[in-house]
């Protein structure tokens, strides 16, 4: 690991595919409401990040594989962060939709 791959952003189109081969994960969109209906990655659920707490509500088991995205990968750093202090010990931000290459649906 190189000195300056701690500048790189994570590769959400590796991070959908962890995703997509991980049994019992969830996928989580944290944008808003009006950008999750714009365009999203299918399977994921819309928690925004303001409303991220609401998770524990939807995933009891603190184990249970989290992949966090958002627009840029800003949002989906601090959802990780919060998750984590929350308890989930399985949660990987994989970035921003902004790079995904492949199609997304509304």
């Amino acid at each position: 690991m190189g000195f300056f791959s701690f500048f790189r952003s994570p590769d959400i189109t590796e991070g959908v595919r962890a995703f997509r081969n991980t049994v019992g994960a969830f996928l989580i969109d944290v944008r808003t409401p009006s950008e999750y209906r714009n365009g999203h990655i299918e399977g994921s659920v819309n928690f925004p990040l303001d409303r991220i707490m609401d998770v524990a509500d939807a995933i009891g088991d603190k184990d249970t594989p989290i992949f966090v995205y958002c627009h840029s990968g800003a949002r989906s750093a601090q959802a990780t962060t919060l998750l984590n202090r929350m308890g989930y010990k399985n949660v990987r931000n994989i970035g921003g939709i902004v790079n995904y290459k492949e199609k997304v649906v509304n």
